[in-house]
């Protein structure tokens, strides 16, 4: 009876972890609707509840709110520690202070005075937002993007040091050819206006008055354009040639998501995952060659003899 309980509960645990954390049923799908439209919904309060005439006119109606928002993601955090095989590991991970954040501050309004100014904090349960989304399962992993800025970042530290030579040298020569009386007080504020140039931003505080000022800024802002797209084409070569295809499923027992399509085991706690269908995945090993039946022998050419 003990071991029929067990097994019942484990399953009651199971066909929650994967309403949760997995996308693969409908059931789940429906779930990460409803838990991104609470999102959204409760972040749009937030900032209803900023503006003045509104919070007078509708305060009490958004409090209620807020406590009907703040009662379902508690609940949707216990439940996520709950079914899931590490709760603490989960609960110290990234998304886990998010979602404790998330619900901390309506708490704190009930025993702490002036917490009014920390219900902003809720504003980040928008972040929750890409965990089940899982954006990157269309695009590519938010890892991916991750260990593509990390390949580049050599070319990047060097077209930055490019740059920073670029606003240094033309912001001396526009100092030189302008002048305090034109605005170019110092060669500082004039690498500033390099800067604004370069990236074409163009504020409009500073301009060049002479001839030759004109053309070097004409020449600074074509140039801005080569500024915007090589770091760009940088990153996208990068992340094209670093993503692969991710499995957006969840380890049981850690809750780490960035997995190959080919694993079997958690690359972090060394879990059996699951296939996309619920169940676990079947580690078949390969057989060993046999060495030696491994020579190939050539065939024999048959006699060549002539019919008689």
């Amino acid at each position: 009876m003990a071991t029929s309980d067990s097994v019942e509960r484990s399953g009651h645990k199971a066909w929650l972890y994967h309403i949760i954390f997995e996308a693969n049923t409908p059931l789940a799908k429906a779930f990460d609707i409803a838990l991104i439209l609470s999102i959204l919904a409760s972040v749009t309060l937030v900032m209803l509840d900023s503006v003045q005439s509104v919070h007078e006119q509708w305060h009490r109606e958004l409090y209620i709110a807020e406590w009907i928002f703040t009662i379902f993601f508690t609940i949707e955090y216990l439940l996520r520690l709950y079914c899931i095989g590490k709760p603490v590991r989960y609960a110290t991970s990234f998304f886990g202070i998010i979602d404790l954040l998330c619900i901390i501050p309506t708490y704190l309004s009930l025993f702490v005075a002036g917490t009014q100014v920390m219900l902003v904090v809720r504003l980040i349960r928008v972040l929750r937002i890409f965990r089940i989304l899982k954006l990157f399962h269309y695009v590519g992993e938010a890892t991916a993007l991750a260990r593509a800025l990390q390949a580049s970042r050599r070319k990047i530290t060097v077209f930055l040091i490019t740059v920073l030579t670029m606003v240094t040298v033309f912001g001396s020569l526009m100092y030189v050819i302008e002048g305090p009386e034109h605005g170019f007080t110092s060669i500082p504020r004039s690498i500033y206006w390099a800067v604004v140039t370069l990236t074409t931003v163009g504020y409009g505080d500073i301009t060049p008055q002479t001839n030759i000022g004109q053309m070097l800024s004409a020449m600074v802002m074509i140039m801005g354009y080569a500024v915007i797209a090589v770091p760009t084409g940088i990153v996208t070569v990068e992340l094209s040639q670093t993503m692969k295809r991710h499995m957006t499923l969840t380890c049981v027992g850690c809750g780490q998501e960035d997995h190959d399509a080919d694993a079997d085991y958690c690359k972090y706690c060394g879990t059996q995952l699951s296939r996309r269908d619920g169940k676990r995945r079947q580690v078949i090993p390969r057989p060993l060659p046999d060495l030696q039946h491994s020579t190939v022998q050539k065939d024999e050419e048959p006699p060549s003899g002539k019919s008689g």
